[in-house]
């Protein structure tokens, strides 16, 4: 039996990665992992800053390694939302699908911060809980660490634009 192939996600915040996460989980029957719902599982109500995301994130990233490395040994796939946003987050990626060969795809949703921070305002009235963090101001913080992600880097890369 085959291993499962791995898709993961890199765009900014409000790009639209959590939604195409699950667009393509149900169209390939993969499973599906949410970043933001494992955090808010693992550690409610401690997320109140970018600091406090990244130490959380980092704290659950072994667990979730293995897991999925698990799931893709059964020859499931996986889709993951979790942002491969800067190149240490893409490398954390590189290492999952490598250390068991499994194939991979990277997803890089490019959309104008107009477009991202419209979302944004959205998804603000659509979920009322997320009100506190999903801000013009954590967007501006979070986008000054986004690297967009280039060929040299070796993966295999599926662009979504759109420039508005």
């Amino acid at each position: 039996m085959g291993k499962g192939a791995l898709t993961f996600f890199c765009g900014k915040m409000g790009a639209g990665k959590s939604t195409k996460a699950l667009e393509l989980s149900k169209q390939s029957n993969a499973v599906l992992l949410s970043e933001d719902e494992w955090l808010a599982s693992l550690y409610p109500n401690k997320i109140a800053s970018l600091s406090d995301y990244m130490h959380y994130a980092n704290l659950m990233k072994p667990l979730i390694k293995k897991l999925v490395q698990s799931i893709l040994l059964t020859g499931a796939d996986v889709v993951m939302d979790f942002p491969a946003n800067t190149i240490p987050q893409r490398n954390w990626f590189k290492s999952i699908f490598t250390e068991i060969e499994a194939p991979h795809k990277l997803l890089f949703i490019d959309l104008a911060n107009e477009v991202c921070l419209a979302h944004i305002e959205q998804r603000r009235i659509e979920q009322p809980e997320r009100a506190a963090t999903d801000t013009a101001e954590m967007f501006t913080k979070v986008t000054k660490h986004f690297v967009a992600p280039g060929l040299e880097e070796g993966f295999n890369l599926v662009q979504i634009s759109s420039r508005r």
